[in-house]
């Protein structure tokens, strides 16, 4: 495990994304690196991962980076590459990022999935944070009562004495889903008050998924391919 950080700025909020269920994590911040004024300042890696990193658009794209946002504060935890079997190293990672910055809060984005297809999905929250709770109890976000917490975010919500708040969004499907993250980015922007408009990503959302759905893809094929070879080499 190795974390490299060319910035430390202190006492932040922490919001981390990955590639979940709906990869709504990943959507939600990709789009807040799009429309919001945030700079690289690290990136970490696994050992126990794949070594495999994308190239977008002539453009590194760094499977798990780590941005930050002066004007309110943010830091942000962008992933690309898959979680399986990682989980508990990753929520440790997130951890160490936090004290670090020393992170007043940790904001965790997933997706939960829904039997039906809804035309319009649901926002949760799941909260450790006593004055988070009662902000978010005046808004239209429901508290999540009843729920199985899987990834990331229940290996951090396990793992983490820092406060921490989960939102979550409905989502139907493995695919990408612009509509769940939509939710997502609607719960911050009344919890953190960042004036992000929802808006540009619901009208782009197909161009949005099939990007991310892409860079997905790639970094999968190169770790089936890697695999492969390594088994090459034994059999």
């Amino acid at each position: 495990m190795k974390i490299e950080l060319l910035k430390k700025p202190q006492n932040v909020t922490l919001i981390e994304g990955f590639p979940g269920f709906g990869l709504v994590g990943t959507i939600a911040t990709e789009y807040l690196l799009q429309h919001m004024d945030f700079e690289f300042i690290g990136k970490y890696w696994l050992e126990e991962l794949p070594a495999t990193v994308v190239v977008h658009s002539g453009e590194l794209v760094h499977p798990i980076g780590i941005y930050y946002n002066k004007k309110f504060n943010i830091a942000l935890i962008h992933a690309i590459t898959g979680t399986d079997g990682t989980e508990w190293l990753l929520a440790e990672v997130i951890k160490d990022v936090a004290v670090q910055l020393k992170a007043k809060e940790i904001i965790t984005l997933e997706g939960v999935g829904t039997a039906a297809q809804v035309e319009e999905p649901s926002s949760f929250y799941y909260s450790t944070n006593k004055e988070a709770q009662k902000k978010l109890k005046k808004s239209k976000i429901q508290p999540l009562k009843e729920g199985i917490i899987m990834g990331v975010t229940a290996a951090l919500l396990l793992k983490t004495t820092k406060p921490t708040t989960a939102f979550f969004a409905d989502t139907h499907s493995n695919l990408p889903d612009s509509k769940a993250a939509a939710k997502i980015i609607e719960a911050l922007d009344f919890y953190l008050g960042i004036n992000v408009k929802i808006d540009p990503l619901l009208k782009t959302a197909e161009q949005f998924e099939d990007k991310l759905k892409g860079l997905l893809t790639k970094s999968k094929d190169a770790q089936d391919e890697l695999k492969k070879k390594q088994l090459s080499y034994v059999g």
